[in-house]
Formats: C-alpha cells, sequence, structure tokens
C-alpha cells in the first residue's frame, strides 16, 4: 500500500512564506515526477510545479518566480517552497506523485493567505 502525506500547510500573511513537504512511502514502483497542485474554493484543481526525477521541473506561469519545487529521490520526497504568498493562493494543495503504473494523490494541506 502507497502513502502520500503532505504537510506543512497553514495560515500566513500576505508577503509571508511557507514550506510544504511531502512524502512517499509504501511499494512503489519508479517514480516519474512527483508534484503539486492545489485547489481554490469554487474552483478546479490545477497544477502549481512538479519535478522529474531528473531534475527537470515545470511551473504554473503564475507561480514562477515566487514557488520553488525540488525533490529528495533518495527519500521520495518533494517540496514546495512558496514566497511572497497573496491571498490569492488560498487553497488545499495536493501532493501527485507519478509512476510508470499508477499515480497517487496525498489527502492535501490547506494554506490560507490572509492578514
Amino acid at each position: 500500500q502507497v502513502q502520500v502525506v503532505e504537510s506543512g500547510g497553514g495560515l500566513v500573511q500576505p508577503g509571508g512564506s511557507l514550506r510544504l513537504s511531502c512524502a512517499a512511502s509504501g511499494t512503489i514502483l519508479r517514480i516519474v515526477t512527483m508534484g503539486w497542485y492545489r485547489q481554490a474554493p469554487g474552483k478546479e484543481r490545477e497544477l502549481v510545479a512538479a519535478a522529474g526525477s531528473g531534475g527537470s521541473t515545470n511551473y504554473a506561469e503564475s507561480m514562477k518566480g515566487r514557488f520553488t519545487v525540488s525533490r529528495d529521490n533518495a527519500k521520495n520526497t518533494v517540496y514546495l517552497q512558496m514566497n511572497s504568498l497573496k491571498p490569492e493562493d488560498t487553497a488545499v494543495y495536493y501532493c501527485n506523485v507519478r509512476t510508470i503504473g499508477p499515480g497517487y494523490w496525498g489527502k492535501g494541506t490547506l494554506v490560507t493567505v490572509s492578514s
């Protein structure tokens, strides 16, 4: 059984920073990408950023320059450093693990940006 667990969400003021972590454990086929999606109230889930096993990264346009995704392949862990947070970044952030077989989602961690 595969578990994907996010951590690091919380309440932060506009302009602040947060670092999210996601660890995948269990019997996992070769991981292709690990990344982050988010879903704000009333909106569809959208890609935030993803990291390939070879070091490649992909960002949604609105996150470029503010968010940084990184990955520790040995630990099956992915991180999301979020800086200069805005109220519109408020959402549930989900970790996504894509393998050569099934894909997996975490249950999400809530990020609230508010003064």
